[in-house]
């Protein structure tokens, strides 16, 4: 199949970057996003004539519901946050015309992916679970993904001459994200590390011992600059971390262990999302040192030594 009418399905920062890389090889770009019919989405301040003025501008095509999005498209991608994976795939299975493509690039476990791309076949879809295996933003359409399916090998051609950067790893569903997932914990679990270490560190000041070691332990890190970078992107995208965080939860279950460190991952970095709600980072220059952000965490905590 030739892909020519894309369906962006989440219109956020992902969403964003990836309609506006495939836009100029594609016939049109429609996008819906539920923010579009909330008067105030919940998780932004954004209203909803700001973000269909956004997408408008940006000369993409803003839906008022998953069936025109779905009418008027054969390339839907899924680009929400991971607790609702399958709930998008159970909606859009409504409404899919037969023989279109839907890419599920969210962060998801194995089982999640293997019920979406369920609903999607029997709805006459193909379904191609994708493993974006970095943050998107410096990276744009380029961001290194992992596809899975029973047409991804038919399809990475295409997606490379879109300029996407993408490799097919299976032609069976759950393999893609039991990758990304497992990465997941590691690099999410530093992040959470990291946060508790440094503000810690920070609190009983001793932060000017703690890091020298670090960087005589692994050398090829900037340990300022990378605890000043996962600080950040915790307070800015803490909620949809601790999200992807509960589904490599899910994917430890799934391999029958208990996921007694993913699950205080995931813990962390909703507390850190929930402080960021409250205000608590409101104010810090654009790009903050580690320890503003720990100054601010400890200035709110509980949690004090005696």
């Amino acid at each position: 199949m030739k892909l020519t009418q894309l369906g962006m399905v989440g219109y956020g920062e992902v969403g964003k970057i990836i309609t506006a890389g495939l836009q100029s090889h594609l016939q049109s770009a429609h996008v819906w996003d539920l923010k579009f019919a909330n008067p105030i989405s919940v998780s932004t301040a954004n209203t909803a004539p700001t973000e269909i003025q956004h997408a408008t501008q940006a000369g993409f095509i803003a839906c008022d519901g998953m069936k025109a999005l779905c009418t008027a498209s054969n390339f839907i991608i899924s680009a929400v946050t991971a607790s609702q994976t399958l709930a998008v795939a159970e909606e859009v299975a409504r409404y899919i015309n037969k023989g279109s493509v839907f890419l599920d690039l969210n962060s998801a476990s194995p089982a999640t992916k293997q019920a979406a791309s369920k609903v999607i076949e029997d709805a006459g879809g193909h379904y191609i679970e994708a493993g974006v295996m970095t943050s998107i933003g410096p990276y744009g359409i380029r961001v290194p993904m992992l596809l899975g399916g029973a047409i991804a090998t038919d399809l990475a051609p295409q997606l490379l001459g879109f300029g996407m950067d993408v490799k097919v790893v299976s032609p069976d569903i759950g393999v893609a994200s039991a990758i990304k997932m497992s990465r997941s914990v590691m690099i999410k679990g530093l992040e959470a590390l990291v946060i508790e270490s440094y503000t810690t560190a920070r609190q009983y000041g001793v932060e000017d011992h703690v890091l020298p070691t670090l960087a005589e332990t692994f050398p090829s890190i900037d340990w300022q600059q990378t605890g000043a970078y996962f600080f950040r992107r915790v307070v800015q995208h803490g909620k949809r971390r601790a999200e992807e965080m509960r589904e490599s939860a899910n994917t430890v279950k799934e391999a029958g262990f208990e996921p007694i460190m993913t699950s205080a991952i995931a813990k962390k970095h909703d507390w850190v999302a929930g402080l960021a709600r409250e205000g608590v980072f409101d104010g810090l220059e654009k790009k903050p040192k580690w320890q503003d952000y720990a100054d601010r965490l400890i200035a709110h905590s509980k949690y004090k030594p005696d």
